[in-house]
């Protein structure tokens, strides 16, 4: 019988048959879709993290303040570099991230891990996702399974790519802030970038 035939002619008798189509999967909302902040402005900062990196965890204050000075005028884009040999945890914190930003919740999830970066196990993140109300009930099975690992490695491959060896990681329009992370060198990071648009701007 050829696709699509509702019947299939027989000498003796008609049998019915009936195309069974999968339901269509939602795609998923990759990181490098995720923005926090004006998706219309000008510039997007890039930062790659570790869940379970201190480092991570301390910029993340740093990154806030920031936020709210250049509100409006920039928006983030967290991206994700687990360190495996060393933080075993950390690439299934990245997926749970990713699996909350599906449902509009990346960036409670994201500082959640970062506040319980000693508790990254995979029933804690269960639970964390329930504190903030997220209702996949395929939550902890897609965990399981591994349904975002491949995004992560996604994100590691870039990572490697831009030549990241250690995190926190910003970037602006492929420019990588050097030296220690701190409002100050962030916030002239950021001016930076500001400056040399206008320059190109007026070119």
């Amino acid at each position: 019988m050829e696709p699509g035939n509702a019947y299939q002619k027989n000498t003796h008798r008609k049998y019915k048959t009936y195309n069974m189509k999968k339901k269509d999967e939602v795609p998923v909302i990759e990181p490098k879709d995720i923005l926090v902040g004006n998706a219309d402005a000008p510039f997007t900062l890039i930062e790659f993290v570790d869940y379970e990196s201190e480092k991570s965890e301390k910029a993340h204050a740093t990154v806030k303040k920031v936020m709210e000075n250049f509100k409006g005028k920039i928006n983030y884009n967290f991206r994700h570099f687990p360190m495996v040999r060393i933080h075993q945890r950390a690439h299934k914190a990245a997926e749970a991230a990713i699996a909350a930003a599906q449902e509009g919740k990346f960036f409670e999830m994201h500082e959640m891990l970062l506040k319980n970066r000693r508790h990254l196990g995979t029933i804690s993140l269960h639970s964390y996702a329930k504190e903030l109300g997220i209702k996949n009930k395929s939550y902890l099975n897609d965990l399981i399974n591994g349904k975002y690992g491949w995004n992560v490695q996604d994100d590691m491959r870039f990572a490697l790519e831009l030549g990241i060896k250690d995190v926190p990681a910003f970037f602006i329009n492929g420019e990588k802030l050097e030296g220690h992370v701190t409002e100050k060198s962030l916030t002239d990071f950021i001016n930076h970038a500001t400056r040399k648009r206008k320059v190109k701007h007026a070119a």
